[in-house]
């Protein structure tokens, strides 16, 4: 139907002017149409510095697993690449900064990384190709005490 193509690559256009993290393009549109503008859904956009499949991290706010609104089209992103590569898989690794328990930490990571898998399985990744790990604050991307670190802590990164 040409009306809900065209109001999809509308709202893809208008999120793509509106990112303002650092990422820029990278972001990609909340629509898989997005990424489909590019036309790159094969495994080389992996090492492409301006494919949106660049962006790997995506941060979550204190004490939360609920992805923010300013990664949700970088998750679509990928959950369209994989929809097109079904022989390609992902791990999510789960992090939390140090504040809490080892042991509500591993949980929360865990939360997060089934938070992201949960997306890509709706937006049309199969389900076999996404593993989790939770990793709570093990391996913190920043060894600082304040919360410009801790906020680079709480993530999850997609391997692949």
């Amino acid at each position: 139907r040409a009306t809900k193509t065209d109001d999809a690559q509308s709202r893809a256009q208008v999120e793509d002017r509106t990112l303002s993290q650092g990422a820029g393009e990278s972001g990609g549109g909340a629509q898989t149409s997005g990424l489909d503008a590019r036309g790159d859904l094969s495994p080389a956009a992996l090492n492409d510095p301006d494919s949106p499949l660049a962006v790997r991290i995506i941060y979550f706010d204190y004490d939360s697993a609920n992805i923010r609104a300013d990664f949700a089209d970088t998750v679509a992103a990928h959950a369209a690449f994989l929809a097109a590569n079904p022989t390609i898989s992902v791990t999510l690794e789960g992090h939390a900064d140090e504040r809490g328990s080892r042991e509500y930490n591993l949980a929360l990571g865990e939360r997060r990384a089934l938070a992201v898998r949960r997306q890509l399985v709706l937006l049309g990744a199969a389900a076999g190709q996404v593993r989790t790990v939770s990793y709570g604050e093990e391996r913190p991307t920043t060894d600082g005490h304040d919360e410009s670190s801790y906020a680079l802590n709480r993530r999850v990164e997609m391997v692949y």
